[in-house]
């Protein structure tokens, strides 16, 4: 078949996407808001799961957490308590005071940083709040359950 000249249909990919926008039926036909491409139910549906599930991941890390660290903090105190372990505590409330000054001083420099993301996150919740509703039930009830 090499010396056959086959003729190939050259396509244009942007008139292709142009034409054949799958994407737009499931997705919508912009990129704005949640808002305009699913019904009020799916949104609080949606953002309800969401919301339920960050918040039962929430609830389970966070006793993890307390455990770990209150668990560390009580077999430090039973340490300290049997002589195994001497704690100088004029030195640890020392440390805990230049730690509190330096993060001082690194939360002031954080701050635009901080303040964008609250703004970014402020924007999107106006946009969606409908889906942003849902997750704050959805979260709650993650975090009671």
């Amino acid at each position: 078949r090499a010396g056959e000249d086959e003729a190939y249909e050259v396509v244009d990919l942007t008139e292709y996407a142009r034409s054949h926008q799958w994407w737009s039926r499931l997705f919508g036909t912009n990129s704005g808001p949640i808002a305009e491409k699913y019904s009020v139910a799916t949104q609080i549906m949606m953002g309800g799961v969401t919301g339920w599930c960050a918040g039962y991941l929430f609830q389970r890390v966070g006793k993890i957490a307390a455990t770990a660290a209150g668990g560390g903090f009580l077999l430090l105190q039973i340490a300290n308590h049997s002589g195994y372990v001497q704690v100088d505590w004029k030195k640890v409330e020392t440390d805990v005071n230049k730690a509190k000054k330096q993060l001082k001083k690194k939360a002031n420099t954080a701050a635009p940083e901080i303040n964008t993301f609250i703004e970014e996150a402020t924007a999107f919740v106006k946009r969606n709040v409908v889906v942003s509703s849902g997750f704050v039930g959805g979260f709650l009830l993650g975090v009671a359950s």
